[in-house]
């Protein structure tokens, strides 16, 4: 096969790559240059595409003795990812780019342009696994649970699967390491970057706040009374603790929680845990890498990237989903996305819009 080996510049594509030309398909390695001012230099383990990642890329694809390309994706990148990411928060909600991103980039402009270009498929250093099925191609966890990434492609759909590898699926991250450094790849030790990738501080709420502007408001409690003063709804998301400086404590010393998020009064909403709770999550956008369930379905419901699997009872309505949970789960955020899965099969996903109570 011709294959295109995505390369970030980091220890897993590089391994990735070379497992694809042990192989015997015939392998090119494209680095994606996704930031529109690539720093020279990485500022922490978050950044990524710099022009040093887009250098050790280059360095790993030359060892390999396969041809190298960097192609510039930054206009969509931001349109599809970044500029959605903003306004995701804006709007109240909770969003994960790296979703965004395998969804709308690695396996939607990227995959595209490489069929387009005349290739079979693209390969990531994604830590998952593809599996045949009696239904064709199915997605699987990762045999390393600490750093299973099918829940950020629970996104894909079959036929952007069919045109998938994940070779780094069945072997776990030290492993990954060892082997990088045996085939000689000065990445081998290089440190993994983190989410948010474009975030390279880390401080979520300040760079939100250079974009959108301080937009001072409320923090209320359940009762309507006001505890605290913010300086923008969209900087906080359901769930949250810390940071909110609440000018006024509960009496009972109980801690407090964001318990919604009110972007058309600029309100955030506060109170215990105990609020917190929620039985049933109304989701949409569904995407199924395989054929989708039909009527209700026992399935595991993931919440967060690394997240629990809690059991549920699912069943898809159109490109709407409806997941009731065994037990009340807190801290659900609308914006998030829930991937379902049938023992390690990733079953498919959807876009959290609202929770409610039984």
């Amino acid at each position: 096969m011709r294959v295109v080996a995505a390369m970030s510049g980091g220890v897993d594509s590089a391994v990735c790559a070379a497992r694809m030309v042990d192989a015997g398909h015939e392998v090119v390695g494209v680095h994606l240059a996704l930031s529109q001012s690539a720093a020279t230099l990485r500022e922490s383990a978050r950044g990524c595409c710099t022009i040093e990642d887009a250098g050790d890329a280059r360095r790993v694809a030359d060892r390999l003795g396969i041809p190298f390309y960097v192609w510039d994706m930054a206009e969509r990148f931001k349109q599809d990812v970044v500029d959605d990411f903003i306004s995701e928060y804006e709007a109240g909600r909770t969003p994960n780019p790296c979703l965004r991103c395998n969804e709308r980039i690695k396996f939607a402009a990227l995959l595209d342009k490489a069929l387009a270009l005349g290739f079979d498929a693209v390969a990531t250093g994604h830590y998952a696994q593809i599996v045949e099925g009696t239904n064709g191609r199915e997605l699987h966890r990762a045999v390393d649970m600490a750093k299973d990434q099918s829940y950020v492609l629970g996104v894909l759909d079959a036929e952007q699967l069919a045109h998938s590898f994940f070779p780094l699926g069945d072997t776990t991250k030290p492993d990954i390491r060892k082997e990088a450094a045996e085939r000689g790849f000065s990445v081998a030790k290089k440190p993994d970057s983190h989410d948010i990738c474009f975030i390279a501080d880390g401080d979520t709420r300040g760079w939100l706040t250079k974009r959108l502007g301080a937009q001072s408001g409320e923090i209320v409690d359940e009762s309507g009374t006001v505890v605290g003063e913010h300086e923008g709804a969209y900087a906080y998301t359901v769930g949250q603790r810390r940071g909110l400086r609440l000018q006024n404590p509960r009496p009972d010393g109980a801690k407090r929680y964001v318990i919604d998020v009110q972007p058309a009064t600029n309100t955030v909403v506060v109170g215990t845990d105990d609020l917190l709770g929620v039985d049933v999550i109304h989701a949409e956008h569904a995407r199924w890498p395989g054929p989708p369930p039909v009527g209700e379905v026992r399935l595991g419901a993931q919440l967060r990237a690394h997240g629990e699997e809690f059991p549920a009872t699912v069943r898809a309505e159109g490109d709407d989903v409806v997941v009731r949970l065994d037990e009340r789960t807190r801290g659900v955020a609308p914006g998030q996305s829930v991937v379902l899965y049938e023992g390690t099969r990733v079953v498919g996903s959807a876009t959290i819009t609202r929770t409610s109570r039984k």
